[in-house]
Parts: structure tokens; C-alpha cells; sequence
């Protein structure tokens, strides 16, 4: 069985009044950690939809963002970073990555033009070259290279892969996006729109709001303890209660008592800073105030723990 929810929505969800030579279809978005994924599908989806940081591993669930243009509708799947699984959490991850490939109209392959190529590729080209999918190569974060120190890593990556196309970009900026975007529209077929456009996620709010909670704690937090964090938003209320306020509890969850040490901080400082940082971002989502309640808790290897992994990768 898939570990993935089907990504077809019910035909009367989606708009159908589409002009003539009108595409859409589903288009993957891969690479090693840190390539710039998510920060690519914030940028083409205009909204955010996937938290962000310079550690590793940051993204960890499979996340649809759509993008509406008069000519077509594009629904990206981020993943998380193509590695080396080394533990369940890992292992299921992958399996994301992987099923979000195989379900692909078409892929890109996003690559840290910061980073030589080498053989940490080849795993990469390997497993999109057996998917047989459409690929187009993202050379991200050109802001930060000369352009010339692009054209070896092209040789190189052109001998791994037949690409549709190859394009440049920086999606901190936005420079070469939309060229992008048209090179993977032009590897869809002909079809109706697949989801409202007035939408832009499959991702609930209080998925979403877990997420910018955990992106709080990546920010604020040392090395160690984001790999072991998850958050779990446990209760949710609307009611106009606490100065109109929307109450949010959710659990930080751990690995080990150490690690709560850090995140609550001397005196509780740490876990204040995380819920300032985490609840100014929810305010700006959900466009309305928010009282955030966080709990600090300890599972021991949660990591290595099916069930927990499940709740934490799909029971959002």
C-alpha cells in the first residue's frame, strides 16, 4: 500500500471551465537536503506552504502546492531531501520521496549549484532515470555563483540524464522562476484544472501550524534537537474566547531528557522565544490573533517508533 494519500481530486472539486490547449498534472520536486525545494515552492505558489531552513532533513512530509496560470494548472509536490535512510523515520520519508516520483507527470531536479557534483548524485539519477518521468533540471542558488561555474556541473549532470530542459534559477529571489515554470508546463498534456483555484494546498491549517511550530524550534534550537523534534497539535478552538483569540495546544516532542532541557530553556526562556517566533508566523497565516499553548514531552526513540513516525509523517 502506498504511503501516500490519493492525489486525484473528486471531479466536482476541481474547476472544469478551462480554455482550449488548457494543461495540468502533477509535477515532483527533488534533490538532496538543503537543495532549495520548499523554498522553490513557497516562491512558485506565492504562499507558504512549506517551512524553511539551512539544516537538513527540514522537510518531512510530502506537501501540494498549486499553481494557477491562464494556460494551465500545476500541482508541485516538495519532498523531503533524497539520503541515505538511517532510521524509521528516515525509511519512511524516502518512501514519500519515492511514491511522490512514481505518481509524477513530470520532475525537477533541483541541484545546489553551491555544491560540486560528485557521486552523491548518482543514487539521485539513477532512481529518476528507472522512473522514466520527464525531468527538468533546477540549477538553484545562482545568486550565489558566477554563472560560468555553472557549466561543469551541467557537463556533468547532462551525462547522468537526458533532460527536457536546464534552467537556472534562484528561488530566494525568484530569478528564473517563471521560465521554469514554463518548462515543466510544457511537459504536461492537455487537461482540465485538478483543484479549486482558489486553493493553494492540500495541507490543513492545523498541519500547517504544527509545521511553523516546528520551524520555530529549527530556528531557535541548536543542531541536535530539530532532528528529534515533532509537534502535534492537540487541540484547536475557534470560540471567541480570550479576546477573540484562537486557542492552539500542541506537544513538542522528543527524544530524550536532555533535549527538553534545551528547548525549555533556563527558567522556560527557550520555549517563550519558540512560541513568540511560532505564533507571530500562525497570526500571519490564519490572519487572526492566536493564544499558543506549547508542551515540552519525551518519547524515547519516537524515531525508530512506527506509530509514531506514522502520526508524525501522515496523521495531520
Amino acid at each position: 500500500m502506498s504511503d501516500a494519500t490519493p492525489l486525484a481530486p473528486a471531479p466536482e472539486e476541481a474547476e472544469t471551465a478551462t480554455p482550449p490547449g488548457f494543461k495540468s498534472g502533477f509535477v515532483t520536486i527533488v534533490g538532496r537536503p538543503s537543495a532549495g525545494k520548499s523554498t522553490l515552492l513557497n516562491r512558485l505558489v506565492g504562499e507558504k506552504v512549506a517551512i524553511t531552513s539551512d539544516k537538513p532533513q527540514t522537510t518531512r512530509n510530502r506537501i501540494l502546492g498549486y499553481v494557477n496560470r491562464p494556460n494551465g494548472q500545476i500541482a508541485f509536490i516538495d519532498t523531503p531531501g533524497l539520503i541515505k535512510p538511517f532510521h524509521a523515520m528516515h525509511t519512511r520519508m524516502m518512501s514519500v520521496a519515492h511514491s511522490a516520483i512514481g505518481e509524477a507527470d513530470a520532475v525537477i531536479w533541483m541541484v545546489d549549484t553551491t555544491e560540486r557534483d560528485g557521486p552523491h548524485n548518482r543514487p539521485i539519477a539513477d532512481l529518476l532515470r528507472q522512473s522514466g518521468k520527464p525531468i527538468v533540471l533546477a540549477l538553484n542558488k545562482v545568486d550565489k555563483v558566477a554563472r560560468a561555474q555553472l557549466l561543469p556541473l551541467m557537463a556533468g549532470l547532462g551525462n547522468r540524464l537526458n533532460f527536457k530542459a536546464v534552467i537556472p534559477v534562484s528561488a530566494r529571489t525568484g530569478d528564473g522562476v517563471e521560465v521554469l515554470l514554463k518548462a515543466v508546463l510544457d511537459q504536461l498534456k492537455e487537461g482540465p484544472a485538478l483543484f479549486p483555484i482558489d486553493e493553494f494546498t492540500d495541507k490543513s491549517e492545523r498541519f500547517l501550524v504544527s509545521e511553523l511550530i516546528r520551524e520555530a524550534i529549527i530556528h531557535c534550537c541548536g543542531q541536535e534537537v530539530p532532528y528529534a523534534t515533532a509537534v502535534l497539535v492537540r487541540a484547536w478552538e475557534d470560540e471567541q474566547a480570550d479576546g477573540g483569540k484562537i486557542r492552539i495546544s500542541a506537544d513538542i516532542m522528543l527524544e530524550r531528557e536532555g533535549q527538553k532541557a534545551i528547548v525549555i530553556g533556563k527558567q522556560g526562556s527557550m520555549l517563550k522565544k519558540i512560541g513568540t517566533e511560532a505564533r507571530t508566523e500562525i497570526e500571519a497565516f490564519l490572519k487572526a490573533p492566536v493564544y499558543l499553548e506549547l508542551f515540552v514531552k519525551v518519547r524515547k526513540g519516537w524515531r525508530e517508533d512506527d506509530r509514531a513516525v506514522r502520526e508524525v509523517i501522515e496523521g495531520h
